[in-house]
């Protein structure tokens, strides 16, 4: 009988136990492995675009284009990537650089080119030339 007594005074009036909860645990963000020389040194190399009429264009430094084509409309540098565009009458000449390898200075490898009047695509040599006329 002794050991019915605390279970039937426990049953009997008084306020029940109150059950606290610990907040959640933050989730920690997964752990990116650190970056090795070897896996600095993997970096992707541009592919880069031959077609006729770029002779001049595709290879060349920042410096270069801009003594060949005058004064960029827009020059844009995001990241390691740096996009020139020059407009004439004819035709906008977009010149994207890239860096042959880790910390080499961009270079030309991809040229897109459209008609100034309505946007749609045009041969890239002749709008280089049509450029280069002035």
């Amino acid at each position: 009988m002794l050991l019915c007594a605390p279970l039937a005074l426990a049953g009997c009036g008084g306020e029940a136990p109150r059950v606290v909860s610990a907040p959640p645990k933050p989730v920690a963000a997964p752990r990116k492995p650190p970056v090795t020389a070897k896996a600095a040194a993997a970096v992707p190399q541009p592919e880069v675009m031959h077609l006729p009429g770029l002779g001049g264009v595709i290879g060349a430094r920042a410096g270069a284009l801009l003594q060949e084509f005058g004064t960029p409309r827009i020059d844009l540098t995001e990241g390691d990537v740096r996009k020139l565009q020059f407009a004439g009458t004819q035709c906008v000449l977009d010149i994207y650089l890239y860096p042959p390898g880790a910390g080499g200075e961009p270079v030309a490898t991809h040229v897109d080119a459209r008609r100034a009047s309505d946007g749609k695509d045009v041969d890239r040599g002749q709008c280089v030339a049509a450029l280069r006329k002035g």
